[in-house]
């Protein structure tokens, strides 16, 4: 993706939060312009042409913002010939524990087109319905690991043949670079609601060996940022 058109999305994505207020603006401007996530979830074939989602543990929703300003920038005829058509969303449910999240993810998409509701709930045991992408961003180690492997064989159970899993995950095998993002989460999660987490991570061979052993097959791509031992998994029914 090139400089023009990256900065066009972030953009356009963050300007859905202005109503929301200036903390979530800019939340919204320094995530997308920073992570790579963002960038790589536009990777040709990576997403469904026209999906389901449902987003667990998705913040103030920047996925579904992404993924909206991508189609709008292509409808207005501001998307490069050369590439393929952005993923659209047919439904977005995000999940979020946060209340606040919740609310500042509602107002930013309270005249969206397209059908998008964020509501508040645990993703361990909020209802899964149909979707053709299920979406865990860097939200899984802040659980413990039974939890984490009963969440995800119910989300292998929900999916059909054509679904995807797509989550990020940390490698704690990584030494000094994971250790600097799991501080990042933990810096987060005390700035939102006062107090450290008890976080709950693997080495990225375990994450695999975990999703394998449920029945997924599994890609991965590294997704890290300034150092951090990030990496995107895709995994789907074997």
């Amino acid at each position: 993706m090139n400089a023009t058109l990256h900065k066009r999305l972030v953009t356009e994505a963050s300007a859905s939060y202005r109503p929301a207020g200036p903390w979530a603006w800019h939340f919204a401007r320094g995530k997308l312009g920073g992570d790579p996530l963002f960038t790589a979830l536009l990777t040709p074939g990576l997403l469904p042409a026209r999906g389901r989602y449902l987003d667990l543990g998705c913040g103030q929703g920047l996925l579904a913002a992404w993924l909206l300003a991508a189609a709008r920038l292509h409808d207005r005829g501001q998307w490069p010939a050369d590439l393929p058509p952005p993923p659209r969303l047919a439904d977005y449910q995000g999940v979020e524990l946060l209340a606040a999240a919740v609310r500042r993810a509602r107002t930013a998409f309270t005249d969206s087109p397209a059908p998008i509701r964020v509501n508040t709930g645990d993703m361990c045991t909020a209802p899964l319905p149909a979707a053709d992408v299920v979406s865990l961003i860097d939200v899984l180690h802040y659980i413990p690991a039974d939890r984490q492997e009963a969440l995800l064989r119910r989300i292998r159970d929900s999916l059909g043949s054509d679904g995807r899993l797509l989550l990020r995950v940390g490698d704690a095998a990584a030494g000094l670079p994971y250790r600097l993002s799991r501080l990042t989460d933990s810096l987060v999660v005390l700035a939102h609601c006062g107090r450290f987490p008890q976080l709950h991570g693997r080495p990225l061979d375990a994450w695999l060996t975990l999703l394998q052993n449920i029945g997924f097959r599994t890609e991965t791509r590294p997704m890290g940022s300034a150092g951090f031992a990030n990496t995107l998994i895709l995994a789907q029914a074997a």
